[in-house]
C-alpha cells in the first residue's frame, strides 16, 4: 500500500518545511503535540533526501509522517 500525500503545516527554519505543526488529512485537521523522534534517510539510487518524524497527534494518536524533499511534499507513512 503506498504512502498517502498529505497536507502539512508547518514552521519554516532556515531549512523549508523544518518542523510539523498541523496535519491535515481524510478532511481532519490534528495539531501536532508533540515530536518524538525525527531522523533524515536518503536513498542509495537516486539519493533522494525524506526527513521522518513521529509524532504525537491532538487526537491521541501517533503517526509517522516525512517529507520528500525532491517532491516537496509531506507523506503519511503506512508502515
Amino acid at each position: 500500500m503506498p504512502d498517502e500525500r498529505i497536507k502539512v503545516i508547518a514552521h519554516s527554519g532556515y531549512k523549508s518545511e523544518e518542523s510539523p505543526r498541523v496535519v491535515i488529512f481524510q478532511n481532519n485537521e490534528i495539531k501536532v503535540l508533540e515530536i518524538l523522534s525525527m531522523w533524515t534517510e536518503e536513498g542509495l539510487l537516486d539519493r533522494t533526501r525524506r526527513r521522518f518524524f513521529k509524532i504525537k497527534g491532538s487526537d491521541g494518536h501517533r503517526y509517522k509522517i516525512y517529507y520528500d524533499e525532491k517532491a516537496k511534499e509531506w507523506y503519511l507513512s503506512k508502515e
